[in-house]
């Protein structure tokens, strides 16, 4: 089956040719998906060697040309270990770049801990101005690859997975999709997660959200969700576990609410295993949801029904 990263150097590829403000900067991965579009344009096209600083460095010297760079790593390359470029390249210099991740969280077990990078969206948090793509499916993937380009000088993270919904969903590069109603609270479901999600709360009257775009966060779809759904809200991301869960609480802060936030564990696991044991490691199967959401959304039924009682 075609991955996210399958489709990202073909969608790019074709960006070169279609804009002249594009430009690629890559850090050795990556390189042998852009030979072609190299050959036709050599002066667009950079590889700056295993330098992941010099990644952004370079992206954000194109940025000051006036081009729009995009620069692709693996996540911990990308956003963790040239994050003082990323703040000060990019940030300080208020110029934008295109980052497109791969492996993320856990999509390489085999490449150990070195190439997990399961915090990155909370390290962007602590930046300002950031919007933040988590497409679910290759077809998301091109198309929020397409909004993050076009998006003038903004500085974009794209973060693609080897993990995919079975189906796409129509995204816009800004709010949540509504694709399941209910009454008894929300259920966010960020990008590869939502078929997992949707298995898990079969039969339990929720109400799921589908967010391909965390930042900017949506606070007046969450607030309209709840208005009818009830003030439960259930985040489950494929990142860091809680991470949206202070934009949540930001969203719904005159209101009496209650979040949880799943995703994935702060605790290293140091055995390789696969990416199905490292989803079921951190309780992000459909099994291991169901009960957790299940959980969290009955605690309150049961509450009122006891307080019910005589």
């Amino acid at each position: 089956m075609e991955t996210m990263r399958d489709r990202f150097a073909p969608v790019v590829s074709r960006l070169l040719d279609e804009d002249p403000r594009v430009a690629v900067v890559l850090a050795e991965i990556g390189r042998d998906g852009f030979t072609e579009a190299q050959r036709r344009h050599p002066d667009r096209v950079v590889n700056v060697g295993i330098r992941e600083q010099l990644l952004v460095g370079a992206g954000a010297g194109l940025a000051l040309t006036g081009l729009r760079p995009v620069l692709h790593t693996f996540a911990s390359f990308l956003v963790e270990r040239p994050f003082e470029q990323v703040k000060l390249d990019l940030g300080h210099q208020d110029v934008g770049a295109v980052l497109v991740s791969a492996a993320a969280s856990f999509d390489w077990p085999a490449g150990g801990y070195t190439h997990m990078a399961p915090g990155d969206v909370a390290l962007l948090d602590t930046l300002d101005g950031w919007t933040v793509h988590v497409p679910g499916h290759p077809d998301e993937a091109e198309a929020l690859l397409r909004h993050a380009v076009a998006a003038g000088d903004d500085k974009v993270y794209v973060r693609l997975s080897v993990r995919s919904n079975r189906r796409s969903n129509p995204v816009d590069g800004a709010g949540f999709r509504t694709v399941r109603e209910g009454r008894s609270g929300v259920v966010v479901a960020v990008g590869p997660v939502l078929d997992d999600v949707l298995d898990a709360v079969a039969g339990l009257d929720v109400t799921v959200l589908y967010a391909t775009t965390v930042r900017p966060f949506d606070a007046g779809a969450l607030r309209r969700a709840t208005e009818s759904a009830g003030t439960d809200v259930v985040l489950v991301e494929p990142y860091l576990a809680g991470t949206s869960t202070p934009a949540a609480n930001d969203a719904l802060a005159d209101v009496p609410h209650r979040v949880l936030g799943l995703g994935v564990g702060r605790r290293e696991l140091r055995r390789y295993g696969n990416v199905a044991d490292h989803v079921a490691a951190h309780g992000l199967d459909a099994r291991s949801l169901r009960e957790r959401i299940g959980r969290f959304v009955g605690e309150r039924e049961r509450a009122g029904a006891g307080a019910a009682c005589p």
